[in-house]
């Protein structure tokens, strides 16, 4: 089911309060879809083309195995990604973005130039950045 949504001015969304219209508000929705350690990182290494579960491992080297299965699976709990299994010995599987999943490369793609910007704009060593 497709809910079409109007798009409402920030000063009246109250993050504290459910919308009226809605059973969640939007931007909530989204923010609870793609909060995760590695789904941002998943999904920007995603964009270009499918990979398998090692290729994304190699990619990032600090996430578990464990964590990246759990945050794979939630990302295709959401749709965002898909998991293609190939009938050959030894197994092989593939990780993809799916149509719905694809809708967010203009955002990862505006995140990406915002930390370019900011980067160029703040020292480096004035971040205080969680590891």
């Amino acid at each position: 089911m497709k809910i079409q949504l109007e798009v409402q001015d920030h000063s009246k969304c109250h993050m504290n309060e459910r919308c009226n219209k809605y059973e969640m508000c939007p931007i909530n929705l989204v923010h609870k879809i793609i909060s995760g350690k590695w789904k941002i990182l998943i999904l920007w290494y995603l964009m270009p083309n499918p990979l398998r579960f090692s290729d994304l491992r190699r990619k990032l080297p600090d996430v578990t195995q464990k964590m990246l299965t759990q945050q794979l699976r939630s990302l295709e709990s959401h749709n965002l990604v898909y998991r293609k299994v190939y009938p050959v010995v030894p197994p092989k599987v593939e990780y993809g973005l799916t149509e719905c999943g694809e809708k967010l490369i203009p955002v990862l793609e505006s995140m990406y130039s915002y930390g370019v910007d900011y980067l160029q704009d703040n020292s480096l060593d004035s971040l205080k950045l969680d590891k």
